[in-house]
């Protein structure tokens, strides 16, 4: 079935804006030991990530989070400014708080993280006239402005983080009705649903929320649309990777940015898994994300012998920004 999720306007990310350090090629190190890493990469992460990946796609992009007025902090901001489409006017400075940072080891395939985040007062959006559609913690779902915005009927995306608890308390499954989408991976599907594969974890979700969508890494993704009866599933494109820190957060962007376009739901899938899969290819998902114009080059490249027609229709109405990086 073809339909828009949203009508035109901006898209709007919440969340804390991380400084990632992305090590490359590297094994964990052994404590008391030292090991290499083959690449490294300083850049934004977190909420930012999800930001940059829509902005570069064409959306009318805005990030409502909280930076330090440290160094770091510093350049991740001076590096934010530079994108296009980005709306900046709402990431709020306080003073004497440290930004957070994450600390990457990253293979091909997967990574680790070491994360340092203080205690900070979280970002509330001023500006909810144009939202057309919001990513946001599951946990957030409930505040004053989400509900605003959802009744003004701004499409709500929730995510989540890693539990580092184990509990992966089945609570959750009761805040889903708060949110219209939700976008975990397979770890955390399978995990919150007491599910023993991703098919499973996404049927038991999507009797909490409108859509589940389940992301796989490598392996693709699938997705259930409980108000229609719709089931997707998408492979992942094949790509030598190099680094998988903000995948799914590239995906959660581009899928976020096809809900105004009149498209299936297995052609947002696809459109969504391709941006995810190129930002693999470079270190670190802010600095990875495509364009649109290295999004249908990386396409014709690497999937060409599928239906994107979709695609280039897309492109003649989306903004062509520069290469921001090497053709991939």
């Amino acid at each position: 079935m073809h339909h828009r999720l949203s009508p035109p306007g901006v898209l709007l990310f919440t969340g804390d804006v991380f400084c990632d350090l992305i090590f490359a090629g590297a094994d964990v190190p052994v404590l008391g030991q030292e090991t290499y890493a083959d690449r490294f990469g300083i850049v934004a992460g977190g909420a930012a990530i999800r930001a940059v990946a829509a902005a570069r796609l064409g959306a009318d992009s805005r990030l409502v989070s909280t930076m330090g007025d440290d160094v770091i902090g510093s350049h991740i901001r001076t590096t934010l400014r530079s994108e296009a489409n980005l709306d900046l006017d709402e990431l709020v400075t306080i003073s004497g708080y440290q930004t957070p940072i994450s600390v990457a080891i990253s293979g091909p395939h997967d990574r680790g993280f070491i994360t340092y985040v203080e205690e900070h007062p979280a970002a509330i959006p001023q500006r909810r006239d144009d939202v057309a559609a919001v990513h946001l913690d599951v946990a957030d779902a409930a505040q004053p402005w989400a509900t605003e915005l959802r009744s003004r009927g701004a499409v709500m995306v929730g995510g989540v983080g890693w539990d580092a608890s184990g509990e992966w308390s089945t609570d959750l499954l009761a805040e889903l009705d708060k949110v219209d989408v939700f976008v975990p991976n397979h770890d955390e599907a399978m995990a919150y649903t007491r599910s023993s594969d991703p098919v499973a974890a996404a049927r038991a979700l999507a009797e909490h929320v409108g859509l589940a969508v389940v992301t796989r890494g490598a392996g693709g993704v699938l997705a259930v649309d409980s108000a229609n009866g719709d089931e997707a599933e998408v492979p992942g494109i094949p790509v030598a990777a190099v680094d998988p820190t903000g995948a799914g957060d590239v995906f959660t962007a581009a899928l976020m940015t096809s809900f105004g376009e009149d498209w299936t739901l297995s052609e947002r899938l696809r459109f969504a898994t391709a941006a995810a899969a190129y930002s693999v290819m470079g270190l670190g998902g802010s600095a990875s994300a495509p364009t649109a114009h290295e999004l249908v080059g990386f396409v014709e490249r690497r999937a060409a012998d599928s239906d994107w027609g979709f695609l280039h229709d897309w492109t003649r109405r989306a903004p062509l920004q520069q290469t921001t990086a090497t053709e991939r």
